[in-house]
């Protein structure tokens, strides 16, 4: 086998041709947060940032300001749903899961997040219960890049309240590439 060579012999464009079958596919189950938006996780979040905006902290200063309440950094939105170091499990399987078995046996066994860009509808604020649901937006042309060639993954993120309004997105985007061989 050459070195790097995927597992699987495919011609790259059936190989994508595939990849674009989960284009629009939902990752799994919608996740509801396991707590609700609280002042204390927001404290924290404000300490290790730095953050020293009365309005998340201060119950005065928040009723004086034009929310009138205390509200949540915004930055915020990915950590109320965020599964933990011992998440739920999950039942069956997930697109995702299929996805990435995919790229796996193509030989894309390595994975690392690009970048992430999150859009706010409105500020929450302590009592909030947020679910999110994650889309399978996009999937691109094999591509060349420092850690090696792989595809990126557009995955969009929608977070919506306990009455089912949508709160904020997140376009979140990873690679699974082929790792570049070391020169010794």
């Amino acid at each position: 086998m050459t070195e790097g060579a995927p597992v699987v012999s495919e011609s790259k464009e059936r190989f994508y041709e595939r990849l674009q079958a989960f284009g629009g596919q939902r990752v799994g189950d919608p996740f509801v947060a396991r707590d609700p938006v609280n002042t204390p996780m927001a404290r924290h979040w404000c300490d290790a940032m730095g953050d020293d905006n009365p309005v998340y902290t201060d119950p005065e200063a928040a009723e004086a300001s034009v929310f009138g309440e205390l509200v949540v950094p915004p930055s915020m939105l990915q950590a109320w749903t965020m599964r933990g170091l011992k998440p739920p499990p999950q039942s069956g399987t997930s697109a995702q899961n299929e996805l990435f078995d995919l790229f796996d046996e193509a030989g894309f066994t390595s994975v690392v997040a690009v970048n992430c860009n999150q859009e706010y509808v409105r500020y929450l604020k302590p009592g909030d219960h947020l679910t999110h649901e994650v889309v399978i937006e996009s999937i691109s042309p094999e591509k060349e890049t420092g850690l090696g060639t792989g595809h990126f993954i557009n995955q969009r993120y929608t977070f919506r309240d306990q009455g089912g309004e949508v709160v904020g997105t997140m376009l979140f985007r990873l690679l699974k590439f082929r790792p570049r061989q070391r020169k010794d």
